[in-house]
């Protein structure tokens, strides 16, 4: 029998809530949040101006020829599912380039509708190298052609942080209070690092406008969970089954959280009543999912990828490696997390590994394995530099380290191809072409890469050599041997 649609509350023609990353996670992640607080509430000022800045326009003009309606499937497993209509979305635009190389069709209109006194929140979910920062320093990357291009030419920003200072640079000079800025994307601090990308880009243009944003923008910290898989044509025909034929549809988990750090001066939507948490202080659950949960999902992603397995479900099935991520959870990433009084994180390490186990999901490895470079400081990085610090060791961040230099020679170990997404993906082909037949040559090479892995845990010999020996054996004996000697 088909799962009861829950229908889409009227629209509102009202837009409170302007949105950067027009994706997959923000569709069945916050927009679901806003449109169960209209439908509870009745309130429709919160309404949502959503922008894809990435170079496709399909999403949408779909949108729009759907009247900015779709659903939205939450599978508790295969048998237990709750379908939704979204309509909160009021206003879809375009702000990248598209397949003729032409840039933002939309811009404009973007920029007016966050220069509006009508917008009081903008929301971001661009992914961390959507920010160009540096991932080890936290530095605006002024070297990057998107950023050098958003310094040329300020009032036509081509990058999130390009158009977030020509937006707050247009209220300010129309005596407008400023909106508030909200990253929902997996960062540490990311709303402090969001603020540090917006006020050194704008440094560059003007001192004085970069004073007043640093001084009266608010960018509150958030933490967002929520399992979404990029959709695929198997999903669809699943959601055709069901009786939703949707181009613009999304599946995710029934499990969802968001703890956001509550400092809205131009206020917010009622989020409580949803079930967000609104905190003082994001800090300890933003760090304890991104040790926990994404660093787990990288360390499967990687290894599991180089054992030519595909999804999520296909690895946490394979025992030898559900055993790693927890021993990785409970004895390398849970001892560096201090959370406050009532968080059991060896029932959260189990939780974590009941929701991989998901039989309805298709979390794609290749997917969690995407922009390497740019997640795993914060997903392992840091957490190791704390306990080589302390005199401990990470041999499974060690093993973690050692597959994903692996990964990116762009081939498994069976000799299978794959597309190595990344932005230092052309960097990496280099090393692995200079080094890849001397394994402690490329493994000092990656380590060496002092804008991705911290100096500080680089110059730490035993972490070093716990690399390169995983990455022997990884090489030589297959991440089966690994496994069973880990």
């Amino acid at each position: 029998m088909a799962p009861k649609l829950i229908e889409a509350s009227p629209r509102s023609g009202q837009i409170g809530i302007v949105h950067l990353g027009l994706g997959a996670f923000h569709r069945a992640h916050q927009a679901v949040y806003l449109e169960r607080y209209r439908q509870r509430s009745g309130d429709g000022e919160w309404g949502v101006c959503s922008a894809n800045l990435r170079s496709s326009v399909g999403l949408v003009d779909g949108l729009r020829a759907a009247g900015h309606r779709y659903h939205v499937a939450e599978y508790a497993d295969s048998k237990n599912i709750t379908l939704r209509e979204i309509g909160v979305i009021e206003e879809a635009l375009f702000s990248g380039r598209d397949a003729d190389g032409h840039w933002s069709r939309d811009r404009e209109a973007l920029l007016a509708r966050m220069a509006s006194v009508d917008t009081r929140i903008v929301t971001l979910t661009v992914t961390e190298k959507g920010y160009f920062l540096n991932p080890a320093s936290g530095e605006l990357r002024v070297d990057d052609p998107m950023i050098i291009g958003d310094m040329a030419s300020p009032q036509q920003p081509r990058t999130a942080p390009g158009l977030l200072v020509e937006a707050l640079a247009q209220r300010r000079d129309a005596g407008l209070a400023p909106f508030t800025v909200l990253s929902c994307d997996n960062m540490p601090d990311n709303g402090k690092r969001t603020r540090q990308a917006v006020v050194q880009l704008a440094e560059h243009r003007d001192a004085e406008l970069a004073s007043w944003i640093a001084s009266e923008v608010a960018f509150p910290c958030s933490m967002v969970d929520r399992i979404v898989p990029a959709m695929t044509d198997a999903d669809f025909e699943r959601l055709a089954s069901l009786g939703v034929t949707d181009p613009n549809a999304v599946v995710c988990e029934a499990f969802t959280q968001w703890v956001v750090e509550d400092n809205f001066p131009q206020g917010r939507p009622n989020w409580e009543a949803e079930g967000v948490e609104m905190v003082a202080d994001v800090a300890p659950f933003e760090t304890m999912k991104l040790r926990m949960l994404n660093g787990s999902h990288s360390l499967l992603a990687y290894l599991g990828a180089l054992a030519g397995i595909e999804t999520v479900y296909e690895g946490i099935n394979n025992a030898e490696l559900r055993a790693l991520l927890r021993r990785y959870m409970i004895e390398e990433a849970a001892p560096t997390l201090e959370m406050p009084e009532g968080i059991d994180l060896d029932a959260y390490a189990d939780s974590l590994l009941e929701r991989f186990a998901n039989d309805s999901l298709r979390h794609r490895l290749q997917q969690i394995a995407m922009d390497g470079s740019q997640k795993l400081p914060q997903r392992w990085l840091s957490g190791a530099l704390e306990r080589s610090t302390a005199g401990q060791s990470s041999p499974c961040v060690a093993l973690g380290i050692a597959a994903w230099i692996r990964y990116t020679a762009g081939q498994d170990l069976q000799g299978n191809s794959y597309p190595v997404d990344d932005p230092l993906t052309k960097r990496f082909a280099e090393l692995h072409q200079r080094h890849g037949s001397d394994p402690s040559a490329l493994v000092a090479a990656y380590l060496a890469m002092d804008d991705v892995v911290p100096s500080e845990l680089a110059a730490y010999k035993g972490f070093v050599q716990a690399v390169l020996v995983a990455y022997q054996a990884l090489t030589l004996g297959g991440v089966s041997e690994v496994l069973k000697n880990a």
